[in-house]
């Protein structure tokens, strides 16, 4: 599995902070690595009305649809390990359901012959 990592303009992208951001994506999906080639992780410094740091995750499943979360925290670490747990729930909720289909329902098809 391949992390890319992008920072905006208020966010110094060095060796270190790109390290730690891909330890934390490795470890939080580790046990899907086999099924995700690439994460994408935009970190931004917002400014403005809601300040903190904020983590975007993107990913592809299994050749599906690209997938994302957003995390807002008041650190950048919390941003990052928030987002990896948002994007580690979003997957396996989206494999349960692939694996699955007829948990979408409440009950599974009745048999009315039984009851005739």
């Amino acid at each position: 599995m391949q992390v890319q990592i992008k920072t905006d303009q208020n966010i110094e992208g060095h060796q270190a902070l790109a390290a730690q951001v891909s330890d934390v994506v490795e470890d939080a999906l580790s046990r899907f690595s086999d099924r995700i080639p690439r994460v994408e992780v935009q970190l931004n410094d917002e400014k403005g009305d809601k300040p903190g740091q904020r983590c975007v995750m993107e990913t592809c499943l299994e050749g599906r649809q690209s997938i994302a979360v957003t995390h807002q925290a008041s650190t950048l670490v919390q941003a990052v390990e928030g987002a990896a747990d948002k994007l580690t729930q979003l997957i396996e909720s989206t494999l349960g359901r692939r694996r699955h289909p007829e948990n979408r329902w409440a009950d599974s098809p009745l048999d009315w012959q039984k009851y005739a």
